[in-house]
């Protein structure tokens, strides 16, 4: 048999999200991003302003979740076509949203202790200067949604006939959780915004420590979200199982073919993959089968193994 013909039964391993739009848009807000928490970082320094070296630290996380999601998506372009990957560098996007979704839950973890503690021992607030840090981190992470959900909402657009035909919406994890970074940084500033004006004209102080804790339980529930989107499948989690029951269906209604195995799950955030063994008294060829499932086109790696049975008892009621 030549070589050359052996395509015909290849199946292709690229299932990576090729979203360079979102990555050059991402590298942006990182730059944006880095610029101010140095300029707060040096300020800070040379003025003695906590406030300012706080949030210039902050910042910082923030950085390294987009340089993250910068790296998850060149890796997966890197290595799309690497054998060592059984079903492609389709994860990679996710795994990149999981780990910055963990670094969310850092984030909230911090702002959650150092709130307490200023509960516990309340600080001089230096207002103005907190105010002005408030409002810049407020400015800066504006730009930085209107950015990244722009080509979200893109996403979103793209992925709608997936969801309706797997009931299963989807969306570029890696960018997702970039996007999530963002409002979680706008939300602490507008806090922070509210407590500091409430304790500069009221003489609210307690506010500050209560609203950071309020934001920490915030950004804990969008992590978890996060976290909980991303997992299943990096767990190859399967399908609903109303799904599963329309393509054993398909299968089925045909002649006397018995599904004795099925197998469905996520490769990429959009592509599932499916083995598939059946069993019936008239085998034909393996494409006649997929033919079968061919409205099922989100199946991108389908794998069907076809047993004839011998055995009279079964039927096409099933097996007896």
């Amino acid at each position: 048999m030549h070589q050359e013909h052996l395509h015909r039964w290849q199946h292709q391993h690229d299932f990576s999200t090729a979203n360079a739009h979102g990555e050059r848009r991402t590298k942006y807000v990182l730059i944006l991003t880095a610029v101010t928490m140095v300029a707060e970082i040096t300020a800070g320094t040379v003025f003695g302003s906590m406030a300012l070296l706080a949030d210039g630290w902050h910042m910082g996380t923030h950085v390294a979740a987009f340089m993250i999601t910068i790296f998850a998506y060149r890796y997966a372009r890197k290595h799309a076509d690497n054998p060592a990957f059984s079903f492609g560098t389709g994860k990679v996007g996710v795994l990149g949203g999981f780990a910055s979704a963990v670094a969310l839950a850092v984030v909230a973890l911090m702002m959650l202790v150092e709130s307490l503690q200023r509960l516990a021992s309340p600080q001089l607030i230096q207002l103005d200067a907190a105010i002005a840090v408030a409002v810049l981190g407020l400015v800066v992470n504006i730009i930085s949604a209107l950015l990244l959900k722009d080509h979200h909402s893109h996403q979103h657009q793209d992925g709608d006939d997936t969801h309706q035909q797997t009931g299963e919406g989807h969306r570029d994890q890696n960018l997702y959780a970039a996007y999530m970074h963002v409002l979680a940084d706008a939300l602490t500033s507008l806090l922070a915004i509210f407590a500091l004006l409430s304790a500069k004209y009221f003489g609210w102080y307690a506010l500050d420590p209560v609203m950071g804790i309020v934001g920490a339980a915030i950004i804990t529930y969008w992590a978890i979200g996060l976290i909980r989107q991303s997992s299943p499948i990096l767990l190859d989690g399967g399908m609903s199982d109303y799904y599963q029951e329309q393509i054993t269906r398909a299968i089925e209604e045909d002649a006397d073919n018995q599904i004795t195995d099925l197998h469905i799950w996520k490769i990429s955030e959009h592509d599932y993959a499916a083995i598939i063994s059946l069993v019936t008294h008239h085998p034909r060829p393996t494409d006649y089968y997929r033919s079968l499932l061919a409205d099922f086109n989100w199946l991108s790696h389908l794998t069907i193994e076809v047993h004839r049975c011998e055995d009279n008892r079964l039927t096409e009621s099933g097996i007896k």
